[in-house]
């Protein structure tokens, strides 16, 4: 009852509600909430404080900013935002700001990729039969998922295309031009209230072991310094018989490609992948192979009970 009481505490505050109904909307950091309220700083971080420290908001920290949004678990926050008046003049006004800041996020995001002269849509840049690869992730995976991961999750994409079928889904990236992007989509497709995204480091994503139904990994492992460490990663947070699949090309001699996108590898093959799952405890379930440009292949493991993962060095072309 204590902590019911200090919730609704928490709560019971103009300014406090307001946040409450911007963070439900999507993850936004301080400044974000200082424009779109016009209140300053240090008024709106004792406000935050609060709410985080009554578990209504949680402060996810992305090097040296942090964002807020509402935990997946604060059943109340919803509760509470059900009854608010949806014509609300003040509320109406907040979500158009918060909406205007998440496109000028995305809009400076992308921008500074064309300007850097990287394409994020690594399977258009590839030429790659993105559609008929949705469709393969998409048979690959339960019906119905609890709790999902999806490592290095670029701009979002797999978010959204499972997010129908999923309870909680958290991306994470090291990128924070990839997140702002994947924030602003989140919140444009009005999936932000369940699929959130972080940044982090694939070789140490701030998850407890076994918290996981489902791990992805797409089109992230060519990029990897140490491929087998990032999937022994995956493998640690995934229940026993949860599911992992890895999306991404197949081992290929095109070495133009590789150079001028930066891959570490040229892709993989069944026999490498294979002993990377088996060392991690996963056993493989699945492989399915798309034709394209370059192949893309599909590897379907499953986290096997009492499994205990072999470290492995670095992969070695």
């Amino acid at each position: 009852m204590d902590h019911l009481l200090a919730q609704l505490r928490a709560a019971a505050e103009p300014t406090r509600l307001r946040l409450l109904a911007l963070c439900a909307r999507g993850a936004l950091c301080v400044s974000d909430l200082c424009d779109v309220l016009g209140q300053s700083q240090p008024r709106l971080s004792r406000h935050l404080k609060l709410l985080v420290e009554a578990g209504l908001l949680e402060r996810i920290p992305e090097g040296a900013n942090a964002y807020f949004q509402v935990p997946s678990s604060a059943t109340l926050v919803r509760q509470l935002l059900s009854r608010l008046p949806e014509g609300d003049p003040e509320l109406a006004a907040d979500r158009r700001q918060g909406a205007r800041i998440a496109a000028e996020r995305a809009r400076a995001a992308s921008d500074a990729f064309r300007r850097d002269g990287a394409d994020w849509d690594e399977l258009r840049a590839l030429d790659l039969p993105a559609r008929e690869i949705e469709q393969a992730i998409a048979a690959a995976l339960p019906a119905q998922i609890g709790r999902l991961v999806d490592i290095g999750t670029g701009t979002g994409s797999l978010l959204e295309l499972l997010a129908e079928r999923t309870e909680h889904a958290l991306g994470f990236d090291a990128s924070r031009e990839m997140l702002a992007l994947a924030r602003a989509r989140l919140a444009e497709r009005g999936i932000a209230d369940h699929c959130a995204v972080r940044q982090a480091d694939m070789y140490r994503l701030p998850l407890a072991d076994a918290s996981q139904d489902v791990a992805t990994m797409q089109m992230v492992l060519h990029y990897a310094e140490e491929p087998a460490a990032a999937i022994a990663e995956a493998a640690r947070v995934l229940r026993t018989d949860g599911v992992l699949l890895i999306v991404d090309l197949a081992q290929h001699q095109r070495g133009d490609i590789t150079a001028r996108h930066a891959h570490r590898w040229p892709g993989f093959d069944d026999g490498r992948m294979t002993q990377w799952l088996d060392r991690a405890g996963c056993a493989l379930r699945q492989c399915q192979e798309l034709p394209g440009t370059i192949a893309v292949r599909l590897w379907t493991a499953q986290r096997l009970p009492n499994a205990v993962t072999i470290a492995e060095p670095a992969f070695q072309l």
